[in-house]
């Protein structure tokens, strides 16, 4: 069974659509868990004009019956609200190609001599559908004791600050207007959001993801489309402005030496086996390994500056300044549940294909004897593990 969705629609469309396939049948869902994933994209802090415009629902239209999944295809509709400002009229050309947009190469690929269409599609409102099928595969993967959440690490110049765990730095996340890790973290990015909001640029920042309850094993290392570092690495870059990813402190693990970064698998006398660090951030050779699955993206400023940039305007051929329209400060803080979701989003397909099964209960009593972290030991035949 896979769990996939597609997505179609347009920023200036009258609104998005997903179908998903693969749910299982029997699973709880209802209007409600998708809002609050689709509200926790919306913060306010680094956020443009368009926040003050939509304010995502998303209605299910097919798939759920009686507040339950029946097994068919997931239909979901999330309404473009700025759509009524500009039907029946004539929606300028935009012919300035954006540096660090998808604006040129896409005119270049597909022969357009309008942006608009291609930024339409290339925008950032598009992961609305990503959140709405991430708050699906969040409320499949709670059944199963999978939760996800995450914080903004970094934000522009301000430095990630060490010294909080990783506990305390999600709690307070989930409380922070800009789900900063603490409360000097989230001055700090306020200032820094204000500072550039003034001098009419963007800011980027570091995010990092947490998931908790994943049994050992989802994944593979046999062939490299089944690793699923490879898979959640290929989802976190696939958010818009995203341009870095890596599992727990990966490039500061490349500095040390092999003995110094590598997890210790210890022993006691009964045989149970457990890992006293989680250095490689819940994967080895492609497969979870029942410890938290920690994930870090870096996500560039985004191209839509207040400050104009040089750039050419493709239908007079002359050297041209950026027009500024609107966009956000810093997209970070939002960006944090779009990452969650596209994680949650591929977690979710390894499960299922872990499982098989085609209701919540088939793949419940499967996942029952699933071994996680804590709970494998060495068994009295030498090449068995087993709860």
């Amino acid at each position: 069974m896979a769990f996939r969705y597609l997505s179609a629609g347009e920023s200036h469309g009258p609104s998005l659509t997903v179908i998903v396939e693969g749910v299982p049948a029997g699973l709880p869902l209802d209007e409600a868990a998708l809002a609050a994933d689709l509200a926790r994209r919306q913060l306010k802090a680094g956020a443009g004009g368009r926040m003050e415009i939509e304010t995502d629902r998303a209605t299910i239209t097919a798939g759920v019956m009686g507040g339950v999944t029946t097994g068919a295809p997931i239909a979901l509709s999330i309404p473009n609200r700025d759509h009524a400002a500009w039907q029946g009229k004539a929606i300028p050309a935009y012919t300035v190609a954006r540096p660090g947009h998808a604006d040129l190469a896409a005119c270049v690929k597909y022969g357009f001599d309008d942006i608009r269409r291609s930024l339409e599609r290339s925008s950032a409102r598009e992961t609305a559908c990503r959140v709405a099928v991430g708050a699906i595969a969040r409320a499949f993967l709670g059944h199963f004791g999978i939760r996800a959440s995450s914080y903004v690490a970094a934000l522009g110049a301000v430095p990630e600050a060490s010294g909080i765990a990783l506990e305390e730095a999600l709690a307070f996340a989930e409380r922070s207007p800009a789900r900063a890790p603490s409360q000097a973290q989230e001055d700090a990015y306020a200032n820094a959001i204000h500072l550039a909001r003034t001098r009419g640029e963007t800011l980027g920042g570091v995010i990092v993801a947490a998931v908790t309850g994943l049994p050992i094993g989802l994944g593979s290392y046999v062939t490299p489309d089944r690793r699923l570092d490879a898979r959640l690495g290929a989802a976190v870059l696939s958010v818009n402005a995203i341009k870095g990813v890596a599992f727990a402190d990966a490039f500061a693990n490349a500095t040390l030496d092999g003995s110094a970064c590598h997890d210790p698998i210890a022993v006691d006398a009964a045989g149970a086996i457990s890992r006293p660090t989680d250095r490689a951030g819940g994967l080895e050779g492609g497969m979870t390994t029942g410890q938290p699955l920690i994930v870090r993206a870096a996500m560039k400023p985004i191209p839509t500056t207040l400050t104009p940039q040089p750039s050419v305007d493709l239908a007079t051929h002359a050297p041209a300044r950026t027009a500024y329209e609107r966009s956000d400060t810093c997209p970070v803080p939002r960006a944090c549940v779009v990452i969650e979701s596209v994680i949650l989003i591929e977690l979710a397909a390894a499960l299922c294909e872990k499982l098989g099964g085609d209701s919540l209960g088939e793949m419940l009593a499967r996942h029952a004897v699933l071994p996680t972290a804590g709970q494998i030991r060495l068994s009295p035949e030498p090449k068995v593990f087993w709860p």
